[in-house]
């Protein structure tokens, strides 16, 4: 049996600039902020009281592996683009906003997950997530891209592809009645393209690769069937950032069935003497669950 105290409310508290501007504030900080306080109830449980106390739910981060949980998601709704900014060559092509030809308009979107337990606390997830926007438009300026220049004033097609495959691994270290924290890591592949078009003028700059993130995630119970989750994975690095963040509201209606909606955002992109490219991107986002 675990014994804890509930403390008081008053001790608790949700898809770019180059990396040059890093020192303010950012939307990396600010998750790192976030996250900190989401850890805030497991550092004070475990200062709840003045000697160690082996629970039950200590014990069972020993245990084998056991029992394969399976579970669907389906998420869906609409998104924009804040800011979609590119120059490439990195050192010495022309900066434009592919907005410019695109447009910030929201779109829909789908993203696929399968999410496998295995037994109490180990969490893997396979994400599809694909992301396209194209559109034509007028560039402000004549624009050097990919070795060729693109004039103003004539009517040019922009393209914009960030699709993502992903595989993420989370241990879940902290639970009690009402909370569950847990942290890990994934592998991202992008394939990312931009393309701009003027008549017979065509260029492309694609991208396929692979990209480390570390990954968070926190769930709290409101009630007996409704929980807040906050579900992060993002990483710096001296070539640029990738953030991939939500926050919902899951609604539970049997352990096989629920519902959620809430918001996320990407943030990211890269800057290297071959590429520059940084994007904002907001999520509108509803769902479904499965389980099995």
């Amino acid at each position: 049996m675990m014994i804890t105290r509930r403390l008081p409310k008053s001790e608790f508290k949700t898809a770019a600039v180059r990396i040059g501007e890093m020192s303010k504030l950012s939307p990396a900080v600010m998750l790192i902020f976030l996250m900190m306080l989401c850890a805030v109830p497991a550092s004070l449980h475990a200062q709840a009281t003045d000697e160690p106390v082996i629970t039950d739910e200590m014990v069972l981060q020993a245990e084998p592996l056991s029992g394969i949980r399976l579970g669907i998601g389906i998420e869906s709704g609409g998104f924009w683009f804040s800011r979609n900014e590119a120059r490439i060559p990195g050192d010495s092509g022309t900066r434009f906003d592919l907005t410019e030809l695109t447009g910030t308009g929201a779109q829909a979107y789908l993203r696929l997950n399968l999410n496998i337990g295995f037994g109490e606390r180990h969490n893997l997830r396979l994400l599809f997530a694909p992301l396209s926007q194209s559109g034509t438009g007028r560039l402000s300026e004549p624009v050097f891209f990919e070795g060729s220049e693109f004039a103003t004033g004539l009517p040019t097609q922009g393209t914009y592809r960030f699709n993502t495959y992903q595989a993420t691994y989370r241990y879940d270290f902290y639970r009690d009645s009402r909370w569950e924290i847990g942290a890990g890591a994934a592998l991202l592949v992008r394939d990312a393209k931009i393309e701009l078009a003027q008549g017979e003028l065509r260029e492309t700059n694609t991208d396929l690769g692979l990209v480390p993130l570390l990954h968070f995630r926190t769930a709290a119970a409101v009630t007996d069937r409704l929980t807040a989750v906050l579900d992060a994975e993002g990483l710096l690095a001296p070539q640029g950032r990738a953030f991939d963040v939500s926050l919902q509201a899951d609604y539970r209606f049997s352990d096989s069935f629920s519902l959620f909606a809430g918001y996320r955002f990407l943030d990211g992109g890269a800057d290297t003497d071959d590429v520059y490219t940084f994007a904002w991107v907001n999520y509108l986002l509803g769902g479904i669950r499965f389980g099995f």
